[in-house]
């Protein structure tokens, strides 16, 4: 059974705009407005992917807030920013982690065992 991936884009304008409860009209603007990237056909239809349908219940949710599309797309680009400067900093954490790691080995072999013996002072 082939497993369905979320950026493939698959549906027709109609049945997306159906699916997200817009007009088709809608997701025209939205692409003019640079919201919205779809796929195009060698036709140059439209096709829309599950991920495109994520995209536009955010931009519902976000103009249901009182934004208009200038403020829609700030946000959206400003919430893009976030994820890559999140995963940014995961893989600087996975780094100085393992750096922290490696220290610590290399402490371990620097150790240089003592000889303990009992040793008598006295005073003169």
């Amino acid at each position: 059974m082939a497993t369905r991936r979320a950026d493939r884009a698959v549906y027709v304008i109609s049945v997306a705009a159906e699916l997200a409860g817009v007009h088709p009209q809608t997701l025209r603007i939205y692409e003019r407005k640079g919201l919205l990237e779809p796929a195009r056909t060698g036709g140059g239809s439209r096709r829309y992917s599950d991920d495109d349908l994520d995209l536009l219940v955010r931009i519902s949710e976000l103009t249901d807030q009182g934004l208009n599309l200038a403020g829609v797309k700030r946000v959206l680009e400003l919430e893009r920013r976030i994820e890559q400067l999140e995963a940014e900093v995961a893989a600087a954490r996975d780094e100085t982690d393992e750096a922290v790691k490696e220290t610590h080995r290399e402490y371990r072999r620097d150790l240089v065992p003592l000889k303990q013996s009992v040793a008598v002072f006295r005073r003169q």
